[in-house]
Order: structure tokens, then C-alpha cells, then sequence
């Protein structure tokens, strides 16, 4: 009986999907992407929307859209307030977006922990990278010499990471704001406005900049997670040159998001069935062979973590003592 009423509330679920999208939208759902085309979230954006169609009931069109804007903040802040919680709007946005409310960045008008989280596409290592005309080519150099790397909005790991390390570390990086995006500030280094990038995510590093990687464009100076990526087992880790607990603490802390590496997410307060739907769709598409094929030949890498997973990382998150979560905010912010 009860497996009669469980498969019944989805059916009712499946059925309520279906006509609210062909009565709202014309069979059409939503993705926003939070930066501008042609980086990393929008590569990863763009590929699960031409796949997650088909694992939606009535296989609606999702439409993908660029909602750039203070490093994603402004596509969250849409979600959260404007966006309609019918089910046929979600995005994908910076993994730091999880996070900063919690760590008080400003321009986040929303509560992290409401968001129908519906997975990420990757638990992804970022990495910090010298253009080859710069004089830095290893991590110690950035001890004691000024390093200038390209920052897309305060939300943004390109942002935030650099501030945190020279906060904690107290490396010698000068953050140059304002870029739409990552491929904006990949421009900036070919044009010689910075002489870098950190925070840059190593799958779009291997998926977007193939060719520098191949004839030695940039160096790739450290990791920025919680464990070394295979590809890369004698790039120094930040977390192995935190010097105290402390230190320690606020890295794992901050670099807990990069299990979020690619998140998609919709508005909070959309009905439940319609939430489950979404998530199971996101990890249908995760599984699926043709989609993994594409992004095998698109280089991206595809480590799919939950909406149930993540909606409790978030949490989790939220619940670190007060005095580390006070030390990191105070770091990110100066």
C-alpha cells in the first residue's frame, strides 16, 4: 500500500511538471548560467541543458541563458527573489555561492541554505597559474614578489581565494576586479593586464586552455582543495602550507566548496515533487553514456555530487564554530 501511494504522489508530481511547463513556458524550462559565454560554468551549463531534456518528463526545450554579474551573485540574488518557484527555472553559479552569506560577503540577499540544491556536475580542484611572460614560476616567488591576477566579482573564487591566501599565507597578490568572467580574464592575460589566474577550476583549465597547457603558456603554481588532483601529484596543496590548526581550519572551511564545484540550483520554496524531479533528472543526466561521451571529448570532468548531498554540505557548513567562521569572513573581506 505504501509503495502504491509513493509511486502514486509522483505520477501526480510527473503530471503537475509537465502541465505547469506546458501551460507557463510552451514546454520550454530555464537555465541560467551565471557569467558570460564561452568559461568553465558556461561550458558545464550549456552541456548538462542539451542532455537533461530528455530525462525531464515530456522532454521539455531548456533554453540557456546568461545572467552575468558580480561573479554570479546577481543570478542568485534573481533566483532566490524574482524567479518563478514553479520548477522551470534553475542555474548554475559559483560554488562560493553556497557560502557567502555564511562568511558575510556583501550583495548576497539570500539564505544559502533555502536553494533547491539540485547536484554539481564535479568536485573539482582549482589551481592558481602563471601567464609565461610573468616573472613567477613556482609558489614560492608569491612570498615575495607582487603577483597580479584578473578577479570576476566578489562571490567568485578568482576573487576570494586570492584575498584568503594572502590573508592567511601572506603571499604578495594584487587582485584586479571587474572582469565578466573567466574567459575575460584569460583575454587579460594574453593582453598582459594581469599575469594570472587563481581560483581557476583544473577541469576548465584542461577543457578551455588545452593548447596553453601544451606549449607551456602558464605555469600551474598550486591546488586549491581539500585533496591533491591526480593529473597533478607535484603541485604544491594550500592546505599543506597552512602552518597552524587555525590555518588549517579556515582552508577547509573555504575549500569545502570545491566539492560544489560545478552547482546547479534552483529557487527556494518550489513544491517537493517538482524538486525531486529536477534532482533526479541532474544525476539521470550524470549517468547518462551519451552525455559522458561529450564531456569525455569536451575534456570537462563529470564527479557528480547530489542535491541531497549538497543541501547537507551547505548545512554542515553553516554549522562550524563561530570563531572560524568569523576569522575567515574578517580575511575575505579586507
Amino acid at each position: 500500500m505504501r509503495a502504491k501511494a509513493v509511486f502514486a504522489s509522483a505520477t501526480l508530481g510527473i503530471a503537475a511538471f509537465v502541465s505547469a511547463a506546458n501551460a507557463q513556458s510552451g514546454s520550454t524550462v530555464n537555465l541560467y548560467v551565471g557569467y558570460s559565454a564561452g568559461g568553465g560554468y558556461d561550458v558545464y551549463g550549456r552541456m548538462v541543458g542539451r542532455f537533461m531534456s530528455r530525462h525531464l518528463p515530456g522532454s521539455p526545450t531548456i533554453l540557456i541563458q546568461n545572467m552575468p554579474g558580480a561573479g554570479s551573485l546577481r543570478l542568485a540574488n534573481w533566483l532566490y527573489a524574482v524567479a518563478p518557484k514553479d520548477g522551470n527555472n534553475f542555474g548554475i553559479v559559483a560554488r562560493g555561492v553556497a557560502f557567502d552569506t555564511l562568511l558575510g560577503m556583501p550583495g548576497t540577499n539570500y539564505d544559502a541554505t533555502k536553494f533547491t540544491w539540485l547536484g554539481s556536475a564535479a568536485n573539482e580542484v582549482s589551481v592558481c597559474v602563471a601567464w609565461h611572460t610573468s616573472n613567477i614560476k613556482t609558489v614560492d616567488q608569491i612570498f615575495s614578489q607582487e603577483w597580479i591576477v584578473g578577479g570576476t566579482g566578489g562571490s567568485a573564487d578568482t576573487d576570494q581565494y586570492p584575498k584568503l591566501i594572502n590573508g592567511v599565507l601572506g603571499t604578495k597578490m594584487k587582485l584586479v576586479v571587474g572582469y565578466p568572467g573567466g574567459s575575460d580574464v584569460n583575454l587579460a592575460m594574453e593582453r598582459g593586464e594581469v599575469q594570472g589566474r587563481c581560483g581557476w577550476s583544473w577541469s576548465s583549465v584542461k577543457s578551455t586552455a588545452s593548447e596553453w597547457l601544451r606549449d607551456k603558456k602558464i605555469s600551474v603554481l598550486m591546488q586549491l582543495s581539500l585533496n591533491k588532483h591526480p593529473d597533478l601529484p607535484n603541485t604544491p596543496l594550500v592546505l599543506d602550507l597552512a602552518k597552524t590548526p587555525e590555518q588549517k581550519g579556515i582552508f577547509q572551511l573555504v575549500f569545502a566548496r570545491q566539492v560544489l564545484g560545478r552547482p546547479f540550483l534552483a529557487p527556494p520554496g518550489i513544491p517537493p515533487e517538482r524538486a525531486a524531479i529536477l534532482r533526479k533528472a541532474f544525476m539521470d543526466t550524470m549517468q547518462d553514456k551519451e552525455f559522458l561521451a561529450e564531456a569525455d571529448r569536451a575534456k570537462l570532468e563529470i564527479t557528480p555530487v547530489s542535491g541531497e548531498d549538497v543541501q547537507k554540505i551547505v548545512a554542515d557548513a553553516y554549522a562550524m564554530p563561530p570563531e572560524v567562521i568569523k576569522k575567515t569572513a574578517d580575511l575575505l573581506k579586507e
